[in-house]
């Protein structure tokens, strides 16, 4: 019996591993690598990449809490550290901390590709550059710049205040370049706090003015000599400022001020005066040529 040969054309078997190929491409995509594989390969990246929507500057108040947030895209098993500029000292790698300053901690949020330093109560010395750097080789830096808004505190009016007996008077601290509102606003007379349980006799008012300003107004409806002292208007997590309030019972504010420096008369002239016969409200000027006159009048009688 003859045995037939069949050969196959080498397109066709081209064309059939092809397909065998595919077919078993399929199979496995079909297992759900296929969303993994291209998760993984997704844009013009391959690896770890910076969001380029991430902030570069961060403007935050003194004593408040900061947040710099750094968002890498595809960090795979990669680390991030903060870094902080100005004396290169390592801040946080990943969520651990490698800085004796408790103030400053990372918060990693995978699902969010954020990895956020945390910087609380910032101080004025807190302000500059801060490095979110990727352990790619070479290694990938990210800036940001964290920026301190220090608000001003002051009472209105001279730094010494004079007022009569009886009479209301009102303090008025203003703070401004303040971008959060103080959580509370103290008063101190002579460094005990000011309490309102009478607002017939003092009460203290607080209001927010535009966007960067708080006014806080203490007063006082009928004032009395122990009301004088020292007033201290003391914000939250901010300077303070003072001034001194004198409750004036009859006196002129000129003479509290002038005390052992108001002028004196010349030592010996009102003895002068009266010897000489004239009033002791006599101007000197004259007083002194009147003298010099009687005197040449007593010489030349002499003679």
């Amino acid at each position: 019996m003859m045995k037939m040969s069949v050969t196959i054309p080498t397109k066709v078997l081209a064309f059939s591993t092809w397909m065998v190929i595919m077919l078993e491409l399929s199979t496995v995509l079909s297992g759900g690598e296929a969303a993994h594989a291209v998760k993984r390969y997704a844009g013009l990246y391959t690896g770890p990449y910076f969001d380029s929507s991430a902030p570069t500057n961060i403007t935050t108040q003194l004593g408040t809490h900061a947040y710099l947030p750094c968002k890498v895209k595809q960090l795979g098993n990669k680390s991030v550290s903060w870094i902080r500029k100005r004396d290169a000292h390592i801040l946080t790698v990943d969520k651990f901390t490698f800085i004796a300053d408790d103030r400053f901690q990372a918060f990693p949020v995978e699902t969010a590709d954020t990895w956020t330093l945390q910087v609380k109560y910032v101080q004025a010395r807190d302000a500059g550059q801060y490095e979110c750097q990727v352990s790619t080789e070479p290694k990938m830096s990210h800036f940001i710049t964290l920026n301190v808004v220090i608000p001003k505190i002051e009472i209105t009016g001279e730094p010494d205040m004079f007022v009569k007996m009886g009479s209301s008077v009102q303090l008025k601290c203003v703070i401004t370049q303040s971008l959060e509102e103080p959580s509370y606003i103290f008063w101190y007379h002579d460094g005990e706090r000011v309490l309102t349980y009478d607002k017939n006799a003092v009460d203290i008012r607080a209001e927010r003015e535009g966007a960067d300003t708080t006014v806080s107004t203490l007063i006082i409806h009928y004032t009395n000599p122990e009301d004088s002292g020292n007033y201290t208007c003391s914000p939250s997590n901010l300077d303070s400022s003072s001034v001194l309030l004198h409750v004036l019972n009859g006196e002129h504010p000129a003479a509290m001020q002038r005390g052992k420096n108001s002028a004196s008369p010349i030592p010996g002239w009102s003895h002068l005066s009266m010897g000489l016969g004239l009033a002791a409200c006599t101007p000197p000027r004259f007083a002194i040529a009147v003298a010099l006159s009687l005197a040449i009048i007593s010489e030349v009688l002499a003679c």
